[in-house]
């Protein structure tokens, strides 16, 4: 994971092809890890490439969270590393759904 500096996101900045065998993944975080990449890959595959998102702040009508965003993902289970060997979660994805998984 690294640290960047990003703006916040308002309602409708994300936009998620869902379907068939398709999903995305949400995770949501603690403020802390504001501006950090989270890393995701494919369970089961030591080989598998990694993928990451940075997390951000979202903002809505209904407040501030933050959280990093992954669309475009085949269904299965995708662990998030916290670093380069341990996971901090999983999230099993669905074709045509958004999962959504804590990392507080």
């Amino acid at each position: 994971m690294t640290g960047h500096q990003a703006a916040p996101t308002g309602a409708g900045s994300v936009i998620l092809d869902l379907g068939g065998s398709t999903g995305a993944l949400v995770l949501d975080a603690p403020a802390g890890l504001h501006g950090r990449e989270i890393e995701i890959s494919p369970a089961g595959d030591a080989g598998a490439r990694r993928t990451h998102a940075l997390v951000r702040q979202r903002d809505t009508g209904a407040g501030s969270s933050y959280a990093a965003v992954y669309p475009g993902l085949a269904a299965g289970d995708y662990p998030a590393w916290r670093d380069s060997a341990t996971p901090a979660g999983t999230g099993g994805i669905d074709g045509g759904r958004v999962a959504r998984v804590s990392l507080r």
